[in-house]
């Protein structure tokens, strides 16, 4: 691996390169005629760049359409493309290794470790083919599944293709569809994809590592005797209870509030059946997870559905899988760290377990510098594009930040400066806050001890 990267390189510069050297070969092939279709819409290398960025991103937000511009072999191409993204060019180069039968030093396992979000180095080999085995796995079950609805519609070649397109797209949370009717809205009353395609992105946006419990307690309670069948769920770790519990409890609350806000608004689901409203509901509050495909147009929505929106898009998924945002953890430590103060709680704690000072440190720096980039982005998305309506602005650069890629409709009307501020957006959204927290458990600690002094906030 270090015929790859440079020996002197820090952890960090070799994830934040790996993603920048897949976006330059894959906007370069993308930008081949090869790539397109014979009568496709005139693009330009910043149109593949952005699109590129987005896929590699897993994003979905796109300036030009997948199905208009792209040949089955530019669709292949960004298949791979949003594979990579999603897994991660460094465990690629490692499985390649380890296929090889090659050994690793200490620093690309370290390399690889962060790049799985691992806290320790063990049985990292068996991990690494267990995250390919249940991703490919998973994409497989959904591709079939959507087959059963896709080959009557397209046919057998299409539908095959399709149906592989979407799996990998929605399992990598990178949200593009190479239909031509826009996203998921001509699908927007068919339960097979909305539920298939849901259960791919929360699949991917749980985390391999909480999966990897989920799986080991399966396994228990079918395979062993029945007074240790519960075992398995007993062992799981505190981060695994912590990511169920916070995504059940905002897929719950937001697929509640989406269809209270808009059961009627005739423009959305208004004038669908309460199963149908449910279903629709329940399918945008898991595409806010970083998914980015859409059954319903946002210009539509009402103004306080598209506020929980860009809440959602926020919070994200959780660590360690294809999912974006501040993630679902943090914004749980943030919880318990109001609540702690609240109570009076001098520690703040999970199940009886103290949350270090460290992770709560953590926590804040991921928050400061999540919406000190939002801030950043957003001001200058206002001062480029000043004709466009701050409100889609806004929902644009949380979108683009979270690597959600839903949208107002907006991204094919930005300006070359507009697109270029939701490159960086997308680009530090995916590898910014990993790069930031690796930077804080790699460094050296410092113990400090001064005088106390307290200073009044509120």
């Amino acid at each position: 691996m270090n015929r790859f990267f440079g020996r002197s390189w820090s952890v960090t510069q070799r994830l934040t390169f790996s993603f920048a050297i897949v976006i330059i070969v894959g906007s370069i092939l993308l930008s081949l005629p090869i790539t397109h279709y014979h009568d496709a819409p005139q693009t330009t290398y910043l149109d593949h760049l952005f699109n590129v960025v987005s896929m590699v991103c897993v994003t979905g937000l796109s300036v030009v359409s997948i199905s208009d511009v792209y040949n089955g072999f530019g669709q292949i191409i960004a298949m791979f493309l949003m594979q990579i993204g999603g897994l991660g060019l460094v465990t690629l180069i490692a499985i390649s290794t380890f296929a090889l039968k090659r050994k690793m030093d200490l620093r690309e396992h370290s390399l690889l470790q962060s790049a799985l979000n691992r806290g320790d180095s063990h049985g990292l080999q068996g991990y690494l083919y267990y995250v390919y085995k249940f991703t490919f796995t998973v994409e497989f079950i959904a591709a079939l599944v959507i087959m059963t609805d896709f080959i009557p519609r397209f046919g057998v070649g299409h539908g095959i293709f399709n149906s592989i397109f979407l799996a990998i797209s929605a399992f990598c949370n990178a949200g593009f569809d190479n239909f031509v009717t826009g996203s998921l809205k001509g699908f927007v009353l068919d339960p097979v994809i909305n539920f298939t395609v849901a259960f791919c992105i929360i699949s991917g946006g749980l985390g391999f590592a909480v999966w990897f419990e989920i799986v080991n307690g399966l396994k228990k309670f079918f395979i062993d005797k029945p007074k240790y069948r519960f075992s398995g769920f007993r062992r799981m770790t505190n981060q695994s209870r912590l990511v169920l519990s916070t995504t059940g409890i905002i897929l719950l609350l937001g697929t509640v509030l989406t269809w209270f806000l808009e059961k009627d608004n005739p423009k959305t689901i208004g004038h669908y059946s309460f199963l149908a409203q449910g279903m629709i509901s329940f399918f945008q509050t898991v595409t806010m997870r970083t998914a980015g495909f859409a059954t319903l147009s946002y210009l539509h929505t009402k103004e306080p559905t598209n506020i929980l929106y860009m809440i959602q898009m926020i919070i994200g998924g959780a660590p360690g899988g294809t999912a974006g945002g501040i993630k679902v953890t943090t914004i749980a430590i943030t919880y318990l760290l109001f609540k702690s103060e609240l109570s009076g709680q001098t520690e703040v704690t999970y199940r009886k377990r103290i949350i270090s000072n460290k992770t709560i440190k953590q926590t804040m720096t991921v928050l400061i510098f999540f919406f000190a980039t939002l801030v950043t982005g957003y001001l200058l998305l206002l001062y480029f594009e000043p004709h466009h309506n701050s409100i889609a602005l806004l929902f644009e650069a949380i979108s683009a930040i979270a690597t959600v890629g839903v949208s107002m409709d907006l991204t094919p009307h930005l300006s070359s400066l507009g697109r270029i501020v939701i490159i960086a957006l997308m680009f530090i959204g995916r590898v910014g806050p990993i790069t930031v927290l690796l930077s804080l458990l790699q460094r050296k600690e410092k113990t400090i001890h001064y005088a106390t002094n307290d200073i009044t906030v509120g």
